[in-house]
């Protein structure tokens, strides 16, 4: 089968993805908070982002490489941490691992995924990071990044826009707890999904499985919006991130940073790197787009800024590169290829990455990724 017939854009691989999966797992990936409108934010401020085409180049050779908090990607993008990818796609987080160690592109682990970081450890490649949702107890923390650390995570990084739950209506509605509690409502949308269901009968329910170590007896069936990991976690403060710099031996990463005087007070901390986002729009639904936050984040601090929330293709990558970011993580994107084609789907989603990527820089006459000021972007017209 030619893939790129059949799938030409992440948004068929979203279309297949919605048709193998069952509901309530659907509802788990796709949704945000509120009425979305901070999800639905972030598409048209992409899509109000353009370019002026530029002519008469000659032939154009393309470099993809970004080089990154002292490594060199093939692509400027790495796959985002999302919570119990394994219940999006049987065994997603060794899947997804595997793949990024293969292909040299850095993998996120989540604090409250499907695998803990011992689990992906033969996985793994240089460019491993692991994403800490803060807890609380002392003891807890010390002990997450000794493991991470000791399973080859090189990166740590620090999620602050979660200082409390957020509602997720849709998840609420689906019925989802965590751990799964297999109601006759959920057997029924499972049976409608017979290679999902195979392969989770291989691979047994999710469950959070780097957070099972802090927990005493079975974990009891709750909310998707207030599972375990809320439990253990706290509202990270000021001197949580310092004791973080003074306590990782590696590059640290802030996740989930819109302002400008944070990214000046982080900076002066000592952290790494930066990560705007708005969660894709899972945890505050009256916040700015992603990509209109990124020019003033840019504008404060000289540090090396991540960008995600509504990448649906090359040309927002070149958005995002244009507004100031260094790199790019996608999340949904990568699950929305894992569950559509299987372990063919990651590649499937870098191929079309790529080829996005050379087809728009091609119209702008850009033939590398390294120099920001040759992305000049404009305002479109709504």
């Amino acid at each position: 089968m030619d893939l790129h017939a059949a799938y030409p854009a992440i948004s068929d691989l979203r279309a297949r993805a919605r048709r193998r999966i069952p509901k309530f797992v659907w509802e788990y990936l796709d949704s945000a908070t509120g009425n979305e409108a901070t999800k639905a934010r972030n598409r048209v401020a992409l899509d109000s982002i353009g370019f002026s085409p530029s002519i008469l180049h000659g032939p154009l050779t393309f470099d993809l490489h970004k080089e990154f908090l002292g490594q060199t990607y093939p692509l400027p993008v790495g796959i985002a941490p999302v919570g119990m990818s394994g219940l999006i796609w049987p065994g997603a987080e060794q899947s997804l691992a595997q793949f990024a160690a293969q292909e040299n592109l850095p993998y996120c682990l989540s604090t409250v995924a499907a695998q803990s970081p011992e689990d992906l450890a033969p996985d793994i490649g240089e460019q491993a990071w692991f994403q800490l949702y803060p807890p609380k107890d002392l003891d807890i923390r010390k002990d997450l990044l000794a493991r991470a650390r000791m399973a080859g995570f090189k990166t740590l990084v620090l999620t602050v826009d979660v200082p409390v739950a957020s509602r997720r209506e849709r998840q609420l509605r689906s019925g989802l707890t965590q751990p799964p509690r297999l109601t006759p409502r959920l057997l029924a949308q499972i049976a409608q999904r017979p290679v999902w269901a195979l392969g989770m009968a291989r691979s047994g329910l999710p469950k959070m499985r780097t957070l099972a170590k802090y927990t005493e007896g079975p974990m009891t069936a709750r909310s998707s919006t207030a599972h375990i990991g809320y439990l253990l976690r706290t509202s990270p403060d000021w001197d949580y991130v310092k004791w973080l710099r003074d306590h990782w031996r590696g590059p640290l990463v802030v996740k989930g940073v819109s302002r400008g005087k944070d990214a000046q007070r982080l900076e002066h901390l000592g952290v790494d790197a930066l990560w705007v986002s708005n969660h894709a729009g899972r945890q505050f639904d009256a916040g700015p787009a992603t990509i209109d936050a990124l020019p003033e984040v840019r504008a404060a601090c000289d540090l090396p800024l991540i960008f995600d929330s509504g990448v649906e293709g090359g040309l927002d990558i070149l958005r995002a590169l244009s507004r100031g970011a260094d790199f790019i993580m996608l999340g949904r994107a990568f699950h929305y290829a894992l569950a559509a084609l299987g372990h063919a789907g990651p590649a499937h989603l870098i191929d079309i990455l790529k080829q996005d990527l050379c087809a728009n820089m091609g119209q702008l006459g850009v033939e590398n990724l390294t120099d920001r000021a040759l992305l000049q972007p404009i305002m479109l017209d709504a």
